[in-house]
């Protein structure tokens, strides 16, 4: 591994029809939902592992005892999300890995854009001359931010799930003074527009 003391964190919820992927819920089927959420889900671990730049931890919500989790291979550690709201369960993680790592970079699992290249230039980025690096959605918000020292700032009242969320961290970056990496443009499947597109890209089928 090119950097073993540093961690790739990844949020991911059980795989539960009805608690994922909901606001395609008028679109699919909740067990539609449930395959396309566990799809992406996979792309993005098997993604982060083979890249074997660093351990890779899976940061569950609610928990790790679902059987999707258990019946994953390749993973360093699995952890309890913790924390109110995203913000908290975000800057909670954070904390944690950063007290045991020189540096995390932390990502969702519902960007088909993500590579191993992206995560690769954002490790680069914190063992160059970085405090952070962000990679801006196409949608305001983020599909990834990675640091080498826990900012909580960054992820108290945050308007998460809108158009605002860069936007407001970008500012917030600026203001605690930190030197940052903005990494090319992503995408998220969150909305029936964006499942056409995975569709049309030959990535999914209902």
């Amino acid at each position: 591994m090119r950097y073993p003391d540093s961690r790739i964190l990844i949020f991911c919820k059980a795989p539960v029809p009805g608690k994922v992927k909901t606001r395609l819920l008028e679109t699919l089927r909740p067990e539609q939902a449930t395959r396309l959420h566990e799809h992406l889900a996979i792309k993005t671990i098997e993604t982060a592992i083979g890249s074997e730049l660093c351990p890779v931890e899976i940061w569950c919500h609610p928990n790790p005892d679902h059987p999707f989790f258990q019946n994953l291979s390749g993973v360093s550690a699995f952890y309890a999300q913790e924390g109110e709201n995203l913000g908290e369960r975000m800057y909670g993680a954070l904390v944690s890995v950063l007290e045991r790592a020189d540096a995390a970079v932390l990502i969702g699992t519902d960007s088909p854009s993500l590579t191993q290249g992206l995560l690769m230039q954002a490790l680069a980025a914190l063992h160059a001359d970085h405090d952070l690096v962000i990679a801006p959605a196409e949608d305001g918000g983020y599909t990834l931010i990675g640091m080498k020292q826990p900012v909580q700032s960054l992820f108290e009242d945050l308007q998460w799930g809108t158009a605002k969320v860069m936007e407001q961290t970008r500012e917030r970056i600026m203001k605690a003074g930190l030197s940052y990496l903005v990494l090319p443009l992503q995408w998220d499947v969150d909305d029936p527009h964006d499942l056409r597109r995975l569709i049309d890209l030959g990535e999914f089928s209902i």
